[in-house]
Order: C-alpha cells, then structure tokens, then sequence
C-alpha cells in the first residue's frame, strides 16, 4: 500500500494558542467522570499543533500529514478544522490558519494537479519514478477532485467565523480562477486534459490505466477525478461525493467572488458550473437499490456502471451532510446512509470490537477510525453519536491516540500510529457533543 517512507520528522513544538488550552480547561471539567475519554480527547484535541505544524518565516503555515513528511491538500485542512470557530479572537490561531490558507494557494498555483506537497523544494516524492509532470516541490501528484475544495472549504469557514478577508488577496483570486478552469478542462477530461499518471509498482491501485489517462468516461456535466481520497484510483472517475463537494465549493467560492472582488461575471461563470455539475449529480450519480431504494452511487462513467460502496476518507457518502450538499435528514442520503452501514457495502465490517467502515486502502476486516467520527458527526440522533463515541473510545488500541485503520476483532492491530487527521476528526466530534451538551 505505501511503497516507502521518509524517517519520521516531527514538527518542533509550538506553544498552544489560549483559545485552544480553553477547550482542554473546559473538558477537564465536562469530561472528568470518563477519565479515559478526557485523556484522548487531551492527546487529539492539540496533535495537528504539538507534532505536525510549523510556522514559516514567509508568514505561511505547514502542516505535515503525521508519519510522512508532506503536506496534503486535503488532510491539512481537516487537521486544523476544528479549531476554526476558536479562531475569532485568537490572533496566535488566525496566524497558524491563514497561514495555511496562503501556503494552500502557492500550491495550487504552483501545480493545481497535485495533492501533497513538500516544505521546500527539496525534490522528495513518494515514488521518484511517477510518470506525471512532476516539480521538486511536489510530494505526489495524483489529481483529487477534493484537493483544492479544501483549500475553498477552509478558507470560506475562516472567513465566516472571523469576518476577515486579508487572505483573499490577488493570488487567491487567482488560484480561484485557475481551479475554474482546471475543473472545466476535466469536465472533458477524455478530449481535453494534459494529465496523465503511472506509477509502476506493481500495485494497480496506486496507477491509472489506458497509459495514464483513465477508463473512458462519457460527459455527464460532473468533473473527473483520477483518484480518490485515500488516494488510490478510482474505479470510475466521476467520484459523486467529490462532486458535491465541488458544487458546495463553488456555491462559497460564488460568495467571495460577489461579496469580497465585487466580479459580477466570475460569479456568473461559477453559477453556471455550479448548475452543470449539479444537474450531472443527479441525473447520473444516483441508484435505485434493491433493497435500500433511491441512493447516492459512489462513482460512476456515465455509461450506466455504478460502483456501490463507501470508502471511510472524506469526502464520502456518510459525509455528504458534512460537506454541505444536503442535511442529515435528507431522504435520499438516508437510504444511503443505511446502504454504506449494511453488508451491501463491500468495505462495512463487523467484529467483536467494533462495526463500521473500511476502506480497500487497508486490509480486509479493518475499521477506520475516521468512519466512526464522521458516523457520529452525521448522525441525527444523541443516541448514535454518543455510540460512535463510546466506540471510539473502546478501540484506541490502549494508545491514546487515533489510528488509520484497526482490525474489528482486535484494536490492538492498526495501521499508522502518528495519523494527525484521524485525531482532529474524533476532537471535533467530542467537543462538538460537549458544546451540545450531551457530554
């Protein structure tokens, strides 16, 4: 599954910003009767912090993923998302966030293709004999649709939560523009896109097919990704969660254009994409199951084949509602949401310890703890989230911490101890059950 690894580098250690040691103050009291719980949610609350971020002297933020030492696009931001509505009035957390944001955009400009990237132009990669357009800045360079509609994602929520807008300056309007236009070219990507990815490994998982291009895919409005968020390829490349996220991502992009550049016709321009890949969405990305009813495909090619599953990274089926695209009760997410919680589900699994979802990034059997955080934070009854909670709480392996993914009979076999996102999404689910006060 990972072909090598870089030695281990932790990122020095930061003082917490004040908002932050609130939250673990305020947890020492609403959790001090599950001592357990109080520690993990002590030891993922601040991890993204204490072992993976790095202030630069050019005033950007990097953040590595945990045991690799690159920056993906994605788990960058999901590492640091909760702390996102602490950030309003803590200037140490509003340095450490639009920070993160500036880096995000020299990123994409620099190759709007690639998903993870190194501190400096260092010439690291994961393979160093990918047949792409690689740069010595670039760690790998598998396009992902939901890259840069995390970039979107946490800049939107930044400006929200803070009202601040210094971060949307003329080289974020720029990296809009170029996504834009990217995501245009890969709406006809069989016709029109320059990108091409072979990695020869052995491993088929890890490369695409028909010399770097993709199976073939008809136009159906939606916009082509080569792989998914676990990084591995996609079976059929319109990734229906990846493109919500994308019509979510160019409804917020909408806004800053109308409300921050004042452009009248980029917003226009974004409307329309986003209404071609909506309508995309549903005229080909849903399916009438058997058993379960109307529900959300996880990709499709728009020749009528469907791949029926849910992979437990985000974005994915059980987090459409997280995303943004429709709510919890949504009846058609609901029916999906039963169909990626039953066998139908090829990567659910059951054992004595746990029940949820996997992933074919891991083995066969093995849980990630990540599907159990996004379970409890789309569930729609107390009851379930705090399940989801008490589960997490019974699977860390005796570690303290959040793992990839762990075998359901035994939590004590897992995949990747030092997993910075896999922290942050079970700290979010905590704190928000504790602002809800259900704990």
């Amino acid at each position: 599954m990972e072909q090598f690894r870089l030695p281990q580098i932790a990122m020095p250690a930061m003082e917490l910003p004040q908002a932050v040691k609130d939250v673990l103050d305020e947890a020492q009291i609403k959790l001090q009767g599950r001592p357990k719980l109080l520690q993990l949610f002590k030891n993922c609350f601040p991890n993204t912090l204490e072992t993976t971020t790095k202030l630069l002297d050019d005033g950007t933020t990097f953040i590595i993923t945990g045991d690799i030492p690159a920056m993906w696009l994605r788990d960058s931001v999901e590492q640091v998302i909760h702390y996102v509505p602490l950030a309003k009035n803590d200037a140490a957390l509003q340095r450490i966030i639009a920070g993160l944001i500036k880096r995000h955009v020299a990123c994409l400009l620099h190759d709007p293709y690639a998903n993870a990237f190194n501190e400096m132009e260092n010439d690291w990669h994961w393979n160093t004999d990918d047949q792409t357009e690689m740069s010595p800045l670039v760690w790998e360079r598998k396009f992902e649709l939901d890259s840069a509609c995390f970039t979107m994602r946490l800049a939107y929520r930044y400006w929200k939560e803070t009202g601040r807008a210094d971060i949307f300056d003329t080289g974020f309007k720029a990296a809009m523009k170029q996504i834009v236009a990217l995501w245009k070219t890969e709406q006809r990507h069989m016709e029109l896109s320059p990108y091409r990815f072979v990695r020869d490994n052995g491993i088929p998982e890890d490369s695409l097919r028909n010399g770097g291009l993709g199976m073939p895919v008809n136009y159906t409005g939606m916009i082509w990704s080569g792989f998914r968020p676990s990084d591995d390829a996609c079976d059929f490349h319109y990734n229906i969660p990846d493109n919500m996220f994308a019509v979510v991502c160019l409804r917020q992009m909408g806004e800053i254009a109308e409300w921050v550049f004042r452009d009248t016709s980029f917003v226009r321009e974004l409307k329309q994409l986003e209404q071609e890949v909506d309508h995309g969405i549903q005229l080909y990305g849903r399916y009438r199951h058997p058993e379960f009813g109307l529900i959300y495909a996880y990709e499709t090619d728009g020749f009528g084949n469907y791949c029926l599953m849910d992979d437990a990274g985000t974005p994915g089926l059980m987090s459409i509602p997280y995303l943004g695209y429709v709510s919890a009760d949504d009846p058609v997410y609901q029916n999906t949401r039963r169909f990626a919680l039953s066998k139908q589900n090829p990567y659910y699994f059951e054992g004595k310890a746990a029940r949820g979802i996997g992933s074919p990034h891991t083995p066969a059997g093995y849980i990630w703890p990540m599907a159990l955080s996004m379970q409890g934070l789309t569930a729609v009854t107390t009851e379930e989230r705090l399940a989801m909670i008490a589960m997490l709480e019974a699977t860390d392996g005796d570690t303290g911490f959040m793992h990839e993914g762990f075998h359901a009979d035994d939590p004590k076999q897992f995949t990747r101890s030092w997993f910075a996102w896999s922290n942050s999404l079970f700290a979010q689910l905590v704190h928000q059950a504790m602002q809800d006060g259900i704990l």
